[in-house]
């Protein structure tokens, strides 16, 4: 699981679903690294979500050619909370919890989590090695549901830009695990 790299929206702090924004020069730089990261692996596939900053980050990672797009990893609709920041939102509503809540006008904890079984039961029908780049908040929700665990469990696992996480098993299929979070070692702050 590739996340895309930095744009001005997150370094800003400020809920980027649907607005597709470039990536800014450190992402570019950092999508790169991650391909260096990721090395010579071979993939029996590659997914990646249709906005353009994950397309972007695949493919200066070096997978776009390979890349297929799949709808179900867009990042979360955040409905009449896109572009604004966390702190904003609590002023209006203090307890606002994006996992619990979800958004006003957008998707809900189970909208996001449907989009992460479907795109979960596509990868595990592949039974080899996925390579999949998406959005940190979708990533959140995917690495919960991979785990059996509800979708709200995704505000456990924080996400940095361009990193890299790998999802897999113990022993077979049903002892699903995270093998690898939030590997950021390569990514230039």
């Amino acid at each position: 699981m590739a996340r895309h790299g930095e744009t001005a929206w997150t370094i800003s702090g400020q809920h980027t679903g649907g607005t597709d924004l470039p990536l800014t020069e450190r992402g570019e730089q950092n999508a790169r690294e991650l391909g260096k990261l990721i090395g010579d692996e071979k993939f029996a596939r590659v997914f990646v979500s249709p906005l353009e900053r994950t397309r972007r980050t695949c493919q200066l990672a070096g997978y776009g050619e390979a890349a297929e797009i799949m709808d179900d990893l867009l990042e979360w609709d955040y409905g009449e909370y896109e572009g604004k920041k966390t702190v904003d939102i609590r002023q209006e509503r203090p307890d606002w919890q994006l996992f619990r809540d979800g958004c006003p006008g957008g998707e809900s904890p189970a909208d996001v989590a449907a989009r992460a079984d479907r795109a979960i039961e596509r990868i595990r029908a592949v039974d080899a090695d996925v390579l999949v780049f998406s959005s940190g908040h979708f990533f959140r929700v995917f690495a919960a549901r991979w785990l059996g665990l509800e979708p709200a469990a995704g505000r456990y696992f924080l996400l940095s830009t361009a990193t890299l996480s790998i999802v897999g098993y113990e022993h077979n299929p049903s002892e699903p695990v995270l093998r690898l979070w939030n590997d950021d070692r390569h990514v230039v702050a």
